[in-house]
């Protein structure tokens, strides 16, 4: 059995319980355990096995009591919970800690969509997993091919539905992801929709586009992604957008800062009508005139910077734009 404790300023190593035993009595055990001072005020605790080997038995857990032994707060939570829920299945559980006149965080179900072309072929050799970081914490690694919802297949494309309990993350932040196999093979992963299953918004998107060779002779790959952006985000909370993007979701609408930069030749500049569209991966928006610069009356003069506001529909993560103009003038 091994813990994990949150505190306001960091988390603790895994804490494994083996040789910690100092009381035992009949379904009760009662540990010693000091934990670093500098951790703050323990909000939060994972709780869960070192390791799933075949031969493992079930461990079911009743009841949980903390007590500070120096101000003698003390936390207690009925859990009734079984570990591991399945042999390939998730060995942790968390949950938040309530310390008195202290406000506890809640425990919230995630939905985690992964969107990807050639995972569920090999899924039965392949290990992998997602650990997801917020502004409370992360969730530690949870296995993603386990138990699968809402999976779907088409020719070139695929996704899949992971769901998970965890303390409320806060501002999600980054998913870092494990993959190893038992035999050599390319894996391709698309992209990661994270959301609270109650909620239909906000979205957060984490673009990965990588395809992961992954062999059994070789040490597990690692990848930290960062979020790319966020869909639905109310104007109040509004943070974390794609940082390539100089723009700032308000309501349903995304405002994107255009900059053209006429080229510094004879002929370079026009008169024409120059237009621009923006093509996302949810959406491609309306024909935008790029007539109003906010530097100059007349723009796309030669060598100069001219910058146009346009405000669009979510689009998603951008891939691509056209830009044009209708041959008017010289």
């Amino acid at each position: 059995l091994v813990m994990v404790f949150y505190g306001s300023n960091g988390k603790s190593n895994p804490v494994s319980m083996e040789n910690k035993v100092e009381h035992q009595a009949k379904n009760q055990i009662t540990y010693d355990i000091h934990l670093p001072s500098d951790l703050g005020t323990v909000y939060k605790l994972r709780l869960g096995l070192q390791s799933l080997e075949s031969s493992i038995s079930q461990l079911s857990l009743h009841q949980f009591k903390m007590q500070n032994t120096s101000t003698l707060d003390t936390f207690s939570l009925t859990i009734n919970k079984t570990l591991p829920t399945s042999l390939n299945g998730d060995r942790w559980i968390e949950f938040p800690v309530e310390w008195p006149l202290r406000e506890a965080l809640s425990v919230v179900t995630y939905h985690l969509t992964v969107f990807s072309r050639n995972i569920l072929t090999d899924r039965n050799v392949v290990h992998m997993t997602a650990c997801i970081y917020g502004t409370h914490g992360d969730t530690g690694d949870r296995p993603l091919l386990w138990s699968l919802q809402n999976v779907q297949q088409g020719e070139d494309n695929e996704s899949f539905l992971v769901i998970m309990d965890a303390v409320e993350l806060g501002d999600v932040d980054k998913v870092v992801l494990l993959i190893s196999s038992r035999k050599a093979c390319k894996l391709d992963v698309t992209k990661l929709h994270l959301k609270e299953a109650a909620k239909a918004h906000p979205i957060y998107v984490f673009e990965v586009n990588e395809a992961f060779s992954v062999d059994p002779n070789k040490p597990e790959i690692q990848r930290e992604i960062p979020i790319s952006f966020v869909i639905g985000r109310d104007k109040e909370t509004n943070g974390i957008n794609n940082l390539n993007k100089e723009g700032s979701h308000a309501g349903n609408q995304t405002e994107y800062a255009v900059r053209v930069y006429t080229g510094d030749k004879r002929g370079a500049g026009t008169d024409a009508n120059v237009h621009i569209i923006l093509f996302g991966n949810e959406e491609k928006s309306e024909v935008f005139h790029l007539s109003q610069s906010l530097e100059h009356q007349d723009p796309f003069e030669r060598g100069k910077v001219d910058t146009f506001k346009i405000k669009t529909k979510n689009l998603g993560s951008l891939r691509s734009i056209e830009v044009g103009h209708d041959g008017k003038g010289f």
